[in-house]
């Protein structure tokens, strides 16, 4: 138990102060008129620095100092002219805005709450102005006990329960072994990392009245650099800057353009010509760079606790869950992996496949009008065992292991968010009443009403006029997704011309394969559209959002994510669906085509499958979107940052960035995006849909997502460390709306998976075939060779000369077979033309209908019932975790009543000594 420092500031010590309101502006301009205060215009250059000489004028409350260490002195950029005082924020204007009276109003009033300001010139353009803002001891303490910041107090003590002799011998001779083997690789070692006291200490609300209570050891490093940015902005979110009721905020200034830019600034430089082995690191930036987001380490775990100091506990919630995400692929990737190498092993033992490629002799009837030729069965022998590779005997299993892999993933994240929400002070942490959006309150101002939880009015939204807007939203949002079967009905037109087109190609190897380049190009040609539809989206998606007016900006974020979500989820999986429940079920058979607006033929599948198409979808899908998603997510950055140093160079000459103050050097890297980690997050959950939801059809899926998202982590924190300015830290519980929308992918997953198995797959007319009619039927048995004549049972005969019209082939086959075709195969299972029904469904048919409908119904509720059951069994809270918890409160109780006693106690003795001296004393 570590000692805590007594010392503190008189104003610390008077107990508790009542909390500041935001000051009116008559009132501050009273005091100022009543004190003598000058106030000139802010936007003066009197007032300014000089870069040259970094001569500064402060503001009023400059005899108050803030000390930091000696090393950071006035170039580091870190600190205000006089090389002490440290920049907690960083504003940034023009002079030639128009909104100067605001601004200057602002600056007043943040004087009035105890910030020093200090204002620098930039030194690549005269216009822009930097306001560096510095938060004194005494106004972090107040705001610090206002806001409920949980700080350090008393040291953890660590205990072990007892344990049985036996298994402490077990222990000991365990960790004997484990010290032969060598160190875990993927962790960092305890001397790279710094020690953060937070996480090893009791913390407890910030209250200034027992301030003696917490580990004090330097004021100066007390509050970390993101405490001290969230406490600045707290306050700027709570300053006027014009007469009125709702005027106040920094967010309102930025939006109507009195500032350019708000910003906290980055911990110096992520570069260092000194090793940070031998030297150790210069800042929590460079460290973050050389343990996180170097490329050299894409094996290492995360330094979370280091990213929640650095960026907030939001930001860490992120790339924990991005972590801990990519960490579950492993398992998933791995089964991916042995279901694709079972059929790579099984291929040679495959006798579907067989049959395809010793099918010389069987015909197949052309799959298009006219252009398209008869060919032979064995033509599409390689086709047969690629689709072997991923529709196998284990497919089955996949499909499962995936559903319960879903449902483990959210189960154990809830118990890992819990560990991190002890283990970073979120356990007790509410999120503060958000404030009313100013377009909320320009609406309807004039009407008003009693807020029932703060007791004060505020404005209101009639009943019909909120009903009336979400409506006209929902008739946005669906027209929307008619546009996207729209464009997925343009995508089957395409399909549906172009494979006569390339049918009668010129060059042989398109011609002879005039199914898979189809699919090929129709699938590029989607990703293009998919992403084009995705701009327009947010367009829409942002239109609507802003015409429901939400009340708070978390129900705008909220509603504007679902509706992002939903259209990009359509725009994204909708071709996808449609290959795999439509494509080919709804065709007709040969002389009886169904058509499209009764002129084209519906596409087929091909002769071994439609499956093949499915994945041809999903792989390329995936593959080009990951690729393009990498890109935009450093490319982007990297071309936007150099542009601008190439403009300053053309502008102003060759400018070592070394020579620019930090606060410039930030201001000219690219602010975060406008919706936060929105992008971040869609990104991921899309392609949790993608790995879960068709996943029996693409075993790789799982495999290609965990390597993009290795790089994923690398490139975020790339991003985030050199390319971004520093994000303002703020905290968060979870990962709030998304978490729901990952448990209804994974119930959606469960039933798409059981409908790729029962329809777009062959496992249930193979396992109908093993059971009824192939050579093992009615032996209760489906080993090796009761798939023997499978091919020609799944074909049925049709006469040519039956054919339409228009679909009749301009060539009758002689070429390819001698003599004349009179009689084609097709997939399907109907009567002969020589039966008295001819073309009609046979029995066979209607069991494998029966089966499908059967093994939906029977997958759906057997993999349901694991869902539930797993996430029964996993409680949310860990067993420790819970122990901890209940200990760390009785704890926390004893040594508040000690130290009250000890207080308590003193004062009881000083009291003595006083009395003692008085009785001495002569009368």
């Amino acid at each position: 138990m570590e000692e805590s420092s007594a010392e503190t500031l008189d104003s610390s010590t008077q107990g508790d102060v009542p909390p500041l309101a935001v000051k009116d502006v008559q009132v501050v301009l009273q005091k100022e008129r009543s004190d003598g205060i000058s106030t000139p215009s802010r936007d003066d250059d009197s007032t300014l620095q000089n870069p040259g000489t970094h001569s500064s004028i402060l503001d009023d409350n400059s005899k108050s100092q803030s000390a930091v260490p000696e090393r950071r002195n006035k170039s580091s950029g870190l600190c205000f002219g006089d090389g002490k005082s440290l920049i907690d924020y960083i504003l940034v204007y023009r002079k030639s805005s128009s909104q100067s009276e605001k601004r200057e109003m602002f600056e007043r009033n943040i004087r009035a709450e105890g910030l020093r300001m200090e204002k620098e010139a930039s030194l690549t353009n005269s216009d822009v102005i930097f306001l560096k803002l510095h938060a004194p001891w005494d106004v972090l303490c107040r705001y610090a006990e206002l806001m409920n910041i949980r700080m350090p107090f008393r040291r953890k003590i660590f205990y072990m329960h007892r344990r049985h002799k036996f298994l402490s011998r077990m222990e000991k001779r365990i960790n004997k072994f484990r010290g032969w083997l060598p160190r875990k690789p993927m962790k960092f070692d305890n001397d790279t990392l710094p020690y953060l006291e937070e996480n090893e200490s009791f913390t407890a609300p910030f209250s200034r009245s027992r301030i003696h209570h917490f580990i004090i050891h330097n004021k100066d490093t007390f509050f970390n650099n993101a405490t001290r940015s969230r406490i600045v902005h707290h306050i700027l979110q709570r300053v006027k800057y014009e007469e009125g009721k709702n005027k106040m905020g920094l967010n309102r200034l930025l939006t109507n353009n009195s500032y350019e830019a708000a910003f906290p600034l980055h911990e110096g430089s992520y570069h260092s010509k000194n090793s940070i082995r031998t030297h150790g690191a210069e800042n929590h930036r460079h460290l973050l760079y050389e343990c996180w987001a170097w490329w050299g380490v894409w094996y290492k775990y995360q330094p979370l606790d280091l990213i929640r100091r650095y960026f907030g506990e939001k930001i860490g919630l992120y790339f924990a869950w991005l972590g801990w995400y990519t960490g579950m692929l492993f398992p998933a990737a791995v089964v991916g992996l042995f279901v694709f190498l079972y059929g790579v092993f099984t291929l040679e033992h495959c006798a579907v496949s067989k049959e395809i490629c010793q099918a010389t002799d069987t015909i197949m009837c052309p799959i298009c009008d006219q252009y398209c030729p008869y060919l032979r069965l064995s033509d599409s022998c390689i086709y047969a065992k690629v689709t072997h590779l991923f529709d196998n005997g284990a497919t089955v299993f996949f499909a499962v292991f995936m559903a319960v892999w879903a449902t483990v993933f959210l189960e154990f994240w809830k118990r890992r968010r819990a560990v991190l929400a002890y283990d970073w002070d979120l356990i007790d942490w509410e999120e503060e009443e958000d404030e009313i959006r100013p377009q909320f309150e320009a609406k309807y101002s004039k009407k008003e009403r009693m807020n029932p939880i703060s007791g004060k009015p505020e404005p209101y939204q009639a009943f019909t006029d909120k009903y009336s807007r979400l409506l006209v939203s929902s008739s946005g949002i669906f027209f929307m997704i008619l546009v996207v079967i729209a464009a997925v009905f343009g995508i089957v037109i395409y399909r549906v011309i172009t494979v006569s087109t390339f049918a009668a190609f010129g060059w042989a190897l398109i011609r002879n394969n005039s199914q898979v380049a189809t699919t090929g190009t129709a699938v590029c040609i989607n990703f293009c559209v998919i992403m084009l539809l995705n701009v327009l989206y947010e367009r829409v998606a942002l239109f609507l959002t802003n015409l429901e007016q939400p009340r708070t900006e978390s129900e705008w974020e909220n509603s504007f994510t679902f509706k992002m979500f939903l259209f990009q989820f359509v725009n994204l999986n909708s071709s996808t669906f449609y290959i795999a429940f439509f494509l080919g079920r709804f065709t007709g058979r040969p002389g009886a085509y169904l058509r499209l607006i009764n002129r084209w033929k519906l596409e087929e599948c091909h002769p071994s499958g439609c499956l093949i198409d499915l994945c041809m979808q999903m792989g390329i899908i995936m593959v080009l979107k990951q690729t393009w998603n990498n890109f935009m997510e450093l490319g982007y950055p990297l071309i936007q940052n150099w542009w601008t140093r190439q403009r300053l160079k053309r502008e102003h000459g060759h400018i070592p960035k070394a020579s620019l103050p930090q606060w410039e050097r930030d201001y000219n890297l690219q602010s975060m995006n406008a919706y936060g980690l929105f992008d971040e997050y869609l990104k991921m959950i899309l392609q949790f849909g993608f790995t879960t939801i068709f996943v029996a059809a693409f075993p790789l899926a799982p495999l290609l997502a965990l390597i993009n998202n290795i790089i994923e982590i690398r490139l975020d924190a790339y991003k985030f460390v050199t390319q971004w300015r520093r994000p303002l830290p703020s905290q968060a519980k979870d990962i709030g709306i998304w978490y729901g929308i990952l448990e209804g992918i994974g119930i959606l997953s469960v039933i798409t998976n059981a409908f790729v198995i029962a329809v777009t797959s062959d496992f249930i007319p193979r396992l109908v075939y093993a059971y009824k009619y192939g050579p093992c039927a009615g032996q209760g048995r489906a080993g090796e060779g009761c798939m023997m004549g499978y091919v020609n049972a799944s074909l049925s005969v049709f006469r040519v000369s039956d054919f339409e019209k228009r679909s009749q082939p301009r060539t009758n086959g002689s070429e390819l077979f001698e003599e004349a075709v009179k009689y084609c195969r097709y997939r399907d299972y109907r009567e002969p033309p020589d039966s008295t029904e001819p073309y009609t469904y046979t029995l066979q048919f209607w069991h494998v209908l029966a089966a499908r409908l059967a093994f939906i119904i029977v997958f759906e509720h057997m993999v349901f019932a694991i869902k539930t059951l797993i996430a029964y069994l996993i409680p949310d809270l860990p067993k420790d975790l819970r122990d901890r918890m209940r200990r760390e409160k009785y704890l926390i109780q004893e040594m508040m009543y000690e130290a009250e006693l000890e207080r308590l106690q003193k004062e009881k003795d000083e009291k003595k000594k006083k009395d003692r001296a008085h009785h001495k004393e002569w009368p």
